[in-house]
C-alpha cells in the first residue's frame, strides 16, 4: 500500500521512524515533509501536499503528526476526499471505529502524546481495519459529496 506520512517540526523525528517502520512492513512510503527541524514551519505546507495525494489515491492512505495531531486534522479534513482521525493516546476502539465506520484514510498523532512504541501499535491496528460499507456508505458519501 502507498502511504503518505507529513508532519511540521512537532513530530519530524517520529516521522523518520515511521516511515521506516513501514518501510519494513513494505509499504511504499512518500514523505511530504518536512524533512529537517525548524520550529517555525507551518503545518499546512506539509499537511495539504499529503492530505491532497491521498483525496486523489484512493488506494492511498496517510499518516500526519503534530504536536496533538488536531491542527493537522483540520487542515487535512479541508481537503475533500480526506477523512482525517485523531489519535493521541485512548482506547484503541477510537481507531478501529474510524476505519470501520469513519472509512478514515488519514491518521493524525499527537507526537507529544505518544511513544513511538506506541505509534507503532496503533498504526498497525489502523492499517488492519477494514472499512464496513453498509449504513456507514450514505454517511462518507455525503461527507465526501459536500
Amino acid at each position: 500500500m502507498i502511504i503518505h506520512l507529513a508532519t511540521d517540526h512537532a513530530g519530524l523525528d517520529l516521522k523518520d521512524k515511521i516511515k521506516i517502520y513501514l518501510s519494513e512492513m513494505d509499504h511504499e512510503v512518500i514523505d511530504h515533509g518536512a524533512y529537517k527541524y525548524d520550529a517555525l514551519d507551518d503545518y499546512p505546507d506539509f499537511i495539504f501536499p499529503c492530505a491532497l495525494a491521498v483525496s486523489e489515491d484512493k488506494n492511498s492512505k496517510g499518516i500526519i503528526l503534530g504536536g496533538s495531531g488536531q491542527g493537522e486534522a483540520m487542515a487535512a479534513n479541508r481537503v475533500k476526499g480526506v477523512r482525517a482521525a485523531v489519535f493521541y493516546n485512548g482506547p484503541d476502539d477510537i481507531i478501529k471505529l474510524s476505519r470501520q465506520h469513519n472509512d478514515a484514510n488519514i491518521l493524525s498523532l499527537g507526537a507529544r502524546f505518544m511513544t513511538e512504541k506506541e505509534m507503532y501499535e496503533i498504526i498497525k491496528i489502523w492499517l488492519s481495519i477494514d472499512f464496513e460499507g453498509g449504513r456507514h456508505l450514505r454517511r462518507i458519501e455525503k461527507l465526501d459529496e459536500y
